[in-house]
């Protein structure tokens, strides 16, 4: 691939035009396969000067506390307490401003790489409340003026605590009590009215440690070294299923690291014809997991010494190897963040541990997010896949949307969007025909993990015979990415209520929207469940497929069996 330019495949593009959606699909999964997205080194390079943004703004942050002093001196106070809970309310500062998980080109977002800060500060945009039957003054779906002063509110609580003193002396100063609890406050209520501006600030990690500031060191780390021992566990446990070795697949063949197709050819059971996980990406994606379950344990198990610096080792490495992959949704900030836990928590304080707590509640906020984690593995239908820790499982919620020329006209019209569609992006970049081959390497990732091969299989159902000619097939990421300002894999967030929302603002026909809506597998059953919407009539079918089904078949097969229920 090319420093400016992007590595597309090699093809003659009137000839592949002839061909069906899933014809035209094959040569595409092949090259993603062998080289990936073809994405310009120039945007690597580019999310590498953010994360050294990211680490500077944390530094700069830090500095403003009195007693942590001298830019070139780090090593003499990276490790206070106070450093490591500015870090954590900056890195929300960082997610909720769209700088973190969701941005920039690799999340298709190229003209502008951002805007969800501006979407939410702006009345008159779609909200997702979580409960707005439930929870009195949450309903409807349009922001209003209140909804964009909370969200102002809870920027400003954020610069507010990361610019104050700490109170209490030397190793155990921290923040006042009373600035964290605003910000968890604010983040609270915000949460009750918009659920993606909470997804979007990440707070299954960040909150949930937050709220162990309201404790004093050395409770705090106590409580912090166990929410992150949870967000390890957590991912770990979702990623016991037939999905993951499929993801390991797909994030090795687009990995920047390996520049060679001979090498990117071993993920591949039998390259280009069995395009199946091999053997090495099962290795990979269960010695991960493994990784995952037992290092932690060793990590908040060990008081230092040699244990402790070999486990830190371990799973610094972990996290660099995810990084350095460049993962779709790019969530860099994220690893660095628990490189630095790693270090601040775990090997400068290896000798705090749960001897040193004093209140016993503490342990319910390890304990909440343990119970969510497993919650959501038996009810994924129910709960986020951020909440429920189920990171790059594989086993995602997600849903396709399929608009007529007609539908995607009343789309435009009808909604406020933070960005256009990424095809309409692609559009202004390369030109309306040569934007096509990026729109279909989209599909070849979907359909490289087993997910995908369910979408390909339903979208006949869903649309009927017209469904080569007479729609336009887009990911829900993409549909939410635009009109909530946001995404970052959450399928719930594209669904049926934003179908109904967008609904209401578009007056689409029957016929005009179609979205299929298929569910993450419950870990106890070995199904997934789809449902197929017409966005003006409703629901008109669902059923399952079954995992098994899905793993045995390549990428472009089309023959999956279907239950209707």
């Amino acid at each position: 691939m090319g420093f400016l330019q992007p590595d597309l495949p090699d093809l003659d593009v009137a000839t592949w035009r002839q061909g069906t959606r899933n014809e035209r699909m094959r040569p595409v999964i092949r090259h993603l396969c062998e080289v990936g997205f073809g994405t310009p080194d120039v945007v690597y390079v580019f999310y590498v000067v953010k994360i050294g943004l990211y680490l500077l703004g944390g530094m700069l942050f830090a500095l403003t506390t009195p007693g942590i002093d001298g830019f070139t001196a780090v090593g003499d106070w990276w490790s206070e307490p106070v450093v490591f809970q500015k870090l954590v309310l900056w890195t929300v500062l960082f997610e909720v401003l769209g700088l973190g998980c969701g941005f920039g080109p690799l999340n298709l977002r190229f003209l502008p790489p951002l805007g969800s800060f501006l979407y939410w500060l702006r009345p008159g945009t779609i909200r997702m409340p979580p409960w707005p039957g439930r929870v009195p003054l949450t309903a409807g779906d349009r922001r209003t003026v209140l909804d964009a002063v909370l969200y102002a509110a809870l920027l400003v609580s954020l610069v507010l605590a990361l610019l104050s003193d700490a109170d209490g002396p030397g190793s155990t100063s921290a923040l006042p009590v009373w600035k964290v609890a605003l910000v968890l406050g604010v983040l609270g209520v915000l949460a009750l009215r918009d659920r993606t501006i909470f997804l979007a600030a990440r707070s299954e990690v960040y909150a949930a440690i937050a709220l162990t500031f309201l404790v004093a060191a050395p409770e705090m780390i106590v409580g912090a070294k166990l929410v992150m021992l949870c967000i390890w566990w957590g991912a770990a446990l979702s990623k016991m299923n037939r999905h993951f070795p499929f993801v390991v697949q797909a994030m090795e063949s687009n990995s920047p690291i390996w520049r060679f197709g001979r090498l990117k050819h071993r993920f591949h059971r039998s390259f280009p014809d069995d395009l199946r996980p091999s053997r090495l990406s099962k290795t990979l994606a269960h010695g991960g997991t493994a990784v995952e379950l037992g290092v932690p344990l060793v990590l908040i198990c060990s008081h230092g010494g040699t244990f402790t610096t070999v486990a830190a080792i371990v799973m610094i490495a972990f996290h660099l190897h995810i990084i350095t992959s460049i993962p779709m949704g790019v969530p860099l900030e994220w690893n660095v963040f628990m490189m630095f836990g790693i270090l601040t928590l775990f090997v400068d304080k290896a000798s705090v541990g749960i001897g040193d707590l004093e209140h016993p509640w503490v342990l319910l906020i390890p304990a909440t997010s343990a119970l969510v984690v497993v919650l959501g593995n038996l009810f994924p239908e129910k709960i986020s896949f951020l909440l429920g820790m189920r990171y790059y499982a594989g086993n995602w919620d997600t849903s396709v949307w399929c608009f007529t020329e007609a539908g995607l006209a009343k789309f435009d019209a009808g909604t406020t969007k933070a960005t256009m569609l990424p095809h309409q992006q692609l559009e202004k970049i390369y030109g309306k025909e040569e934007a096509e081959v990026p729109l279909y390497a989209g599909y070849a990732f979907r359909a490289l993990h087993t997910h995908g091969r369910a979408h390909f299989a339903l979208i006949p159902r869903l649309c009927g015979e017209r469904h080569e000619t007479d729609y336009l097939v887009m990911d829900g990421e993409l549909v939410a990415g635009v009109v909530l300002g946001w995404n970052f894999g959450d399928g719930h967030l594209h669904r049926e209520q934003l179908i109904a929302a967008l609904q209401a603002r578009c007056a689409f026909e029957p016929g005009e929207v179609r979205v299929l809506v298929l569910d993450a597998q419950p870990i106890h059953r070995q199904t997934q469940a789809y449902r197929l919407i017409d966005a003006a009539t409703g629901e008109f079918e669902r059923g399952t497929v079954r995992v098994a089904d899905m793993v045995m078949r390549q990428p472009w097969d089309t023959d999956l069996p279907i239950t209707v229920t």
